[in-house]
């Protein structure tokens, strides 16, 4: 299994998607994972959620999480399903633990020094800080990184195309999450496009 380090190095955006239709999970990772972002984290916020990540399994290449995973019964429907990392809005012992037990990736969320701390002490180094643009954006993240030299992040939240290179030039940033590389309602051309935009930019 990868470690959550390689997994946020795979490329400079991960993908935040919120499915409503299984049948479209399948192409929706065929196309992102055609335009570079193999990389893909599927919200556990529809009904179908866990049908989407195995749809999207199905995919070569494709590296599939869950995201929005609250609790220790989510984690275990979410690696039921194939998921390969879990990402959380936010960061509680138990979830953490429960991650560590079962030996899958895990990305807490963060928006504090004191949430780093919790996390550091439960032996983690890496973590989403969320919601990263209503937490104080670029200036909160980069003050965060001084006391924190070893931690590594993925912003996410309210992240753009235009934006997501001002996260990704400080250095302690992996990549970050954004859900602009698949709007609803775009055909499978414009979302590989808009994956090899993503792809393209660097850290």
């Amino acid at each position: 299994m990868r470690d959550i380090e390689s997994i946020m190095r795979m490329a400079p955006v991960i993908p935040v998607l919120v499915v409503d239709d299984v049948t479209h999970a399948r192409a929706l990772a065929e196309a992102l994972v055609a335009g570079g972002l193999k990389v893909l984290e599927v919200t556990l916020r529809t009904p179908v959620a866990l049908d989407v990540i195995r749809r999207m399994n199905l995919v070569p290449g494709a590296v599939v999480g869950a995201g929005t995973v609250t609790n220790k019964d989510e984690l275990e429907a979410a690696v039921a399903a194939g998921a390969e990392f879990i990402v959380s809005p936010g960061l509680t012992k138990p979830l953490v633990k429960a991650a560590q037990r079962m030996g899958v990736p895990i990305l807490p969320g963060i928006a504090t020094a004191g949430e780093i701390m919790r996390g550091m002490d439960l032996g983690l180094s890496h973590f989403k800080f969320f919601p990263a643009e209503t937490s104080g954006g670029v200036p909160a993240l980069k003050a965060l990184t001084g006391p924190f030299g070893k931690a590594k992040f993925c912003p996410t939240g309210g992240i753009t195309a235009a934006t997501a290179p001002d996260w990704l030039a400080l250095p302690q940033v992996l990549c970050v999450g954004g859900s602009w590389v698949a709007p609803k309602g775009s055909s499978a051309e414009e979302i590989t496009a808009l994956a090899r935009d993503a792809a393209a930019l660097t850290s």
